[in-house]
């Protein structure tokens, strides 16, 4: 049965949401430009995120926002809403990736389901903004710092690890479009009155700190794809990342980045959107 025959007059809200460093470009926004630009090594400065935390018993986004900000004073450079954007222009993304969403939005469309995109980050709010694909997303929940009045960064607003993903899941899932309103969030709704529920919400992710927004998500009856990065996919190191994720039951699909036509991944959402337009027909 085609596609075409499930054109309904009000179509279903379904959901893509993905992790973003990884997920839909290579590495860290964090890695191609800003730290390079305040005179650091890429493993060095992730080794001293690592051992501040460790030796303060510090969450490690807080703590790499606190650097970012540290980093950038003693090089003498202003870090900015602006200055972050700039360094988030240029992304290097995965294959396909900027003509994925209108592909993807006309496919569900053909099963009755309007498609949303969301981010879940624990990567920098700003550097996203300052991509191509931002306009893409309804809403992008990511790690933010506040600015003041001259546009400098002062503080962490945001900091998304990878268990506070799952509450942004949960505003998703109730139509909470903020990071603030926590009555909101926590308020009771049956889930029948949910906007945009489990069941019809696909989450892609890379890493370890997506696994449990993926079980999360798996658990409510919707659907979690594990992605790897194609020029990595054969290497001793993530075919045991991929064994693990199967094993563990932690994602039901494993898929190489690549969002182009016809590839691995394009062919496993297309297919877990129209299982949902099917479902939702019923």
């Amino acid at each position: 049965m085609s596609a075409s025959s499930f054109h309904r007059p009000t179509p279903f809200r379904a959901a893509v949401v993905y992790d973003f460093d990884g997920t839909l470009a290579r590495g860290n926004m964090q890695e191609r430009s800003f730290i390079p630009s305040i005179g650091l090594d890429r493993e060095a400065f992730w080794k001293e995120v690592r051992q501040t935390a460790r030796r303060q018993d510090a969450d490690e986004i807080l703590v790499y926002m606190r650097l970012m900000l540290e980093k950038a004073r003693e090089a003498g450079v202003a870090v900015t809403g602006r200055m972050l954007r700039d360094h988030g222009r240029q992304p290097d993304y995965f294959h396909g990736v900027e003509t994925w969403f209108d592909r993807i939005n006309a496919f569900a469309a053909g099963y009755g389901l309007h498609l949303e995109h969301y981010v879940i980050s624990s990567g920098n709010y700003e550097m996203i903004e300052g991509c191509s694909i931002f306009s893409e997303f309804r809403r992008v929940f990511a790690s933010r710092f506040m600015l003041d009045a001259e546009d400098r960064a002062v503080w962490p607003g945001v900091a998304i690890n990878y268990t506070t993903k799952t509450q942004f899941l949960f505003r998703i899932n109730k139509g909470v479009d903020n990071s603030w309103d926590t009555e909101a969030i926590n308020r009771w709704m049956p889930e029948e009155r949910r906007p945009l529920p489990f069941r019809r919400m696909i989450f892609i992710g890379d890493g370890h700190t997506d696994i449990p927004s993926m079980k999360m998500v798996m658990t409510q009856g919707g659907c979690a794809i594990g992605v790897l990065d194609p020029d990595h996919w054969f290497t001793q190191r993530e075919t045991g990342r991929i064994h693990d994720l199967i094993k563990e039951d932690r994602v039901n699909f494993v898929a190489p980045a690549d969002y182009s036509i016809d590839s691995v991944l394009d062919v496993i959402v297309k297919g877990v959107l129209g299982r949902m337009g099917l479902r939702e027909e019923g």
